[in-house]
């Protein structure tokens, strides 16, 4: 006798549509990622250990066309990918799970066109999701936007924070730990699964930051400079914790499990390589490196009253010896956008979890700031050999803020101009927004005082903005640093709606390209903390030509 799915399924296929959704033992929804022109990894967790199938078809209906991965899930814990191949470039996929359960679930993604077609592009970005503070209302619009991907920039748990999942875990420890952290993230909340519907409906490429691991860990540092990874190793991304909160990433996200071979750097040699290019078209190529995995320990933060104490920081960070990306992913971003440029590719996104603008010296260590011989090695590098139309897009700070970028040689030298510039986004939920936190920073140091702090609390939204805004181009200024935003620069922006800083909202930045012209819009979504289930709406948007 046919059991109730299998009547509906079975009437799904006679009526030509697409199998029915019933996911009672996939929790985590389905995802698909690191997708190439031919070929993609698809993704799913079941808490029902078997055979799970897998079929993809260019078939909505899965009439034609369809292939079958079928993998092993041997534990609930540890979800299963598997390898879709001879995909046609520049073509919409489809793709089913079935566990051994009989749950059923479906998934959409692209691949990327052909080097040589411009077809146009859009694909959002965003970063800094935390399980205590979920539903992620920010992120529901998503698979509306039709994207062609999700770049999701870091910190997509917060291992070192405790929530519902693990409520009595304020670091996450042994795998197990690891695990459930992700699982939680990727799981319905009152009713809203908002990170599961994001990767069922798009390919998505994922990337570390610290709060995979801990918070501003080093990966190229001595365990020894950091008592929570132990003594073992040489460096800390040999060491125990940091294994087993990279296996658990690698796990969770639709990833392939890479590795350096002999790149005579022990700090990289054989270890995790997350850095990944993917080219579409003529249209654009996105780089997303690992700032996290290879750096060298940060810097004793400055004192901003203290001229000394700011002068020995600027100096250090110039040291040529330190490094964030490690020598090995800096000789891979250079090799890649000399070589999009030389073949005529108009955008170079470059997605870095840590800004690479100058943003002052306040948590600076922790920036691509504190390691600003590498910066000015990796922006005079585009500048000396003509890459152009360069956009580098930052998460981490939990608001977007846009820059122009500029570099320097040395301490108080000129700055130099580069034509690129800089958008960082989200948080997709995070306790308080860039914003806030800054304003009460600014208080707290006495920048602000009672009064104005009360003042800013009482402001719109975009006064709100205009406020921090001023706060840290006063900063940023006496520093010789560029102001923020685009006015004034090479960059050829129209401002639409918005400012240049949108800093009190949780949400994603969507970036398009446009076929006809290569003009590129920018837009961020955002929806400010407890607005509740209506959706973002959107908060910026200016619109970039070509040079």
């Amino acid at each position: 006798m046919m059991t109730t799915l299998g009547a509906i399924v079975a009437l799904a296929i006679l009526c030509g549509a697409a199998p029915a959704q019933t996911t009672a033992t996939l929790p985590n929804r389905v995802a698909s990622g690191d997708v190439l022109p031919s070929s993609a990894w698809l993704w799913t967790r079941t808490t029902c250990p078997g055979p799970v199938r897998f079929r993809f078809s260019m078939d909505p209906t899965f009439q034609v066309g369809v292939r079958t991965r079928t993998v092993n899930a041997a534990s609930s814990a540890q979800p299963v990918k598997a390898w879709a191949t001879g995909l046609v470039p520049g073509t919409e996929y489809h793709f089913e799970v079935r566990d051994a359960c009989g749950s059923v679930d479906v998934g959409t993604f692209r691949t990327p066109h052909r080097p040589t077609q411009r077809f146009g592009l859009r694909f959002g970005v965003s970063g800094d999701s935390r399980g205590d503070v979920m539903p992620f209302h920010s992120i529901s619009n998503v698979p509306s936007r039709e994207l062609d991907l999700f770049v999701l920039l870091g910190d997509t748990i917060y291992a070192d924070v405790a929530s519902p999942a693990l409520p009595t875990v304020s670091q996450a420890q042994t795998l197990a730990e690891f695990r459930i952290k992700h699982g939680e993230v990727l799981s319905s909340f009152n009713g809203l699964n908002g990170m599961g519907d994001l990767r069922a409906s798009t390919a998505v490429l994922a990337t570390i930051d610290d709060h995979e691991v801990t918070n501003d860990f080093s990966g190229g540092a001595s365990p020894l400079s950091d008592p929570r990874f132990g003594t073992f190793g040489s460096y800390i991304n040999e060491t125990e914790l940091y294994a087993r909160g990279l296996r658990a990433f690698v796990e969770y996200q639709p990833v392939s499990a890479t590795y350096y071979g002999s790149t005579g750097d022990p700090r990289t040699a054989n270890k995790r390589r997350l850095y990944r290019s993917r080219r579409y078209g003529q249209d654009a190529e996105i780089f997303v490196v690992d700032a996290r995995s290879f750096r060298d320990a940060g810097l004793p933060a400055a004192d901003p009253s203290n001229q000394a104490s700011v002068l020995g920081f600027l100096g250090a960070s110039f040291d040529p010896t330190r490094t964030m990306l490690g020598a090995a992913q800096l000789q891979e971003l250079k090799g890649g956008l000399l070589e999009a440029q030389q073949l005529g590719v108009t955008w170079k996104f470059v997605m870095v979890p840590e800004p690479v603008q100058n943003l002052g010296l306040l948590a600076a260590s922790d920036r691509f700031e504190g390691y600003a011989a590498e910066r000015a090695e990796l922006l005079s590098f585009i500048v000396q050999n003509g890459i152009d139309n360069v956009v580098f897009v930052a998460a981490d700070i939990h608001g977007t803020l846009v820059n122009n970028l500029t570099y320097q040689n040395g301490p108080g030298q000129p700055q130099l101009p580069t034509g690129a510039f800089e958008i960082t986004t989200g948080a997709i939920a995070y306790d308080s927004p860039f914003g806030p936190t800054v304003a009460g920073l600014a208080t707290q140091l006495g920048i602000l005082t009672p009064a104005q702090y009360s003042f800013y609390l009482s402001l719109p939204t975009p006064a709100k903005d205009a406020l921090v805004r001023q706060l840290v181009d006063a900063q940023i200024s006496p520093l010789g640093y560029d102001l923020l935003g685009l006015e004034g620069s090479t960059v050829q922006s129209t401002l639409l709606v918005g400012s240049y800083v949108a800093t009190h909202v949780y949400g994603w930045t969507e970036f398009e390209v446009a076929s006809s012209d290569g003009a590129l819009t920018v837009t961020t979504w955002g929806l400010e903390p407890g607005a509740g289930a209506n959706g973002p709406s959107v908060v910026q948007q200016f619109r970039v030509l070509p040079q």
